[in-house]
């Protein structure tokens, strides 16, 4: 269910060059200019990225929830349930988190760990 989770997030993201892509959260999360956009979540929900002036709409959709991650709520994250991302719904979302991350200033991508000596 991941998998293809991950697959219509990239359809839905159409080969931007600007997206990039880290394995976390046993999924894969789609970065815009290094900034977390949307994530799939090993249990075939997602996680999108969308600030507060967004959250309370949005936490009041069904199967939509604040991200919680060791007890801590994380601000600007929510959970959507994998039964609530029908293609009109992933795209939206995608739009919801993409206007929020789109305006962020890009990272700078972190300097590789030089290898251990054996």
């Amino acid at each position: 269910m991941t998998a293809e989770l991950q697959e219509r997030i990239r359809a839905s993201l159409d080969g931007d060059p600007n997206i990039s892509e880290v394995r976390m959260f046993g999924g894969v999360c789609f970065m815009l200019n290094g900034n977390m956009l949307v994530c799939s979540m090993r249990d075939g929900s997602m996680l999108a990225r969308l600030g507060g002036d967004q959250m309370p709409a949005a936490l009041k959709m069904d199967g939509v929830a604040r991200m919680v991650m060791s007890g801590r709520q994380m601000k600007d994250f929510v959970v959507v349930h994998g039964d609530e991302l029908s293609d009109p719904a992933l795209k939206r979302w995608i739009a919801l988190a993409t206007n929020y991350v789109g305006p962020m200033p890009p990272k700078a991508p972190k300097p590789k760990r030089p290898a251990r000596a054996k």
